[in-house]
């Protein structure tokens, strides 16, 4: 089947290459991110491939559904992105990643809190400079404080279990109960008193209308003074101007992010030679005690890996009329 591949980059291409064996299906690839100025570059293609950051609204999947496209796979467990009401009514299917090693992004997590609970990257900006001072690096034991999980599915239940191992307590707030959170020791209260209560707070929910800003300035003027708010989610589940506010009082003692509500324009790739023009990621980068990385928890070889195959799975099982099972996003 003939497939546009939206913001496919190498490891991209590589992988999906190997994953379709024997040449199943014709791959186009595009390094550029799908939007109605790019629809058009799949023209004539039965399905496209796409990315967190493209635009599957509902102008763009009008414009595809024109061309011939009938089937739209995204390389993410997360479908934000994608209109599923638009494509439902203009007959498409679309489909997902439904799952993928769940410990790249927990892993990833604990990692950031970590650096900027203890200064680790600047110590080691400091360290590179003959700098061995200590001063302004202090930070915090995580045994015997209060870790808040907001969204306690396969990821946020990692994420927990590892906060256990700290010797952490940990809460969790979630519309679903997980049996799993729970036996390691997980509480469940109300998300006000999860972040009255937590020293840290971890984002592991999908973003929806009913989480989109979960962290704003309400939320935030009750939090627990002094704690580290970390997100590995998606960006619109954070105000980010509440969340400065926040840095600023030193109601957030840090901040520890690998996505940004406005991250299409900026994420996966090299501006390094321009003048970035979003000044609200300018004056995050900015702060000492906060961290920001690129939309990178999921990139490890067992999750990429994994990703890759179900992308061709999906389009193998769409051309052969079979049933796509929890990877069908129904509108």
């Amino acid at each position: 089947m003939k497939t546009a591949v939206f913001s496919a980059r190498r490891y991209d291409q590589t992988l999906l290459a190997r994953a379709n064996v024997a040449g199943a299906h014709q791959l186009l690839f595009l390094q550029d991110r799908l939007s109605l100025e790019t629809a058009g570059l799949a023209a004539g293609c039965e399905a496209v491939s796409v990315f967190v950051n493209d635009d599957a609204g509902a102008a763009v999947l009008e414009q595809l559904a024109a061309q011939g496209t009938r089937f739209v796979t995204t390389r993410s467990t997360g479908f934000n992105h994608i209109d599923a009401l638009a494509a439902a009514r203009l007959g498409m299917t679309v489909a997902r990643v439904a799952d993928y090693s769940p410990h790249s992004v927990a892993e990833f997590a604990v990692g950031l809190l970590l650096a900027v609970n203890r200064k680790i990257a600047r110590a080691s900006m400091r360290t590179r400079e003959g700098n061995f001072e200590l001063d302004g690096l202090m930070g915090f034991d995580l045994h015997g404080k209060t870790v808040g999980v907001i969204g306690t599915g396969k990821i946020g239940a990692i994420f927990a279990r590892i906060m256990a191992g700290f010797g952490s307590k940990v809460l969790g707030s979630d519309m679903h109960r997980n049996a799993e959170f729970e036996a390691l020791g997980g509480r469940y209260v109300e998300a006000a008193e999860l972040f009255a209560a937590s020293d840290v707070v971890s984002l592991h929910c999908p973003l929806t209308e009913a989480t989109r800003y979960i962290v704003n300035a309400q939320s935030l003027a009750s939090a627990k003074h002094g704690c580290i708010l970390v997100n590995t989610s998606r960006g619109g589940l954070v105000d980010t101007e509440a969340a400065i506010a926040a840095l600023k009082s030193g109601r957030l003692r840090g901040l520890a992010i690998d996505v940004y509500e406005q991250e299409a324009s900026l994420f996966f790739q090299d501006l390094s030679s321009t003048v970035i023009t979003d000044d609200v990621i300018q004056r995050l980068v900015s702060f000492p005690n906060v961290i920001v990385t690129g939309h990178q928890a999921f990139f490890t070889e067992e999750a990429i890996g994994q990703i890759m195959q179900t992308t061709i799975r999906n389009l193998s099982e769409f051309e052969a009329g079979a049933d796509l099972g929890e990877r069908l996003v129904r509108a």
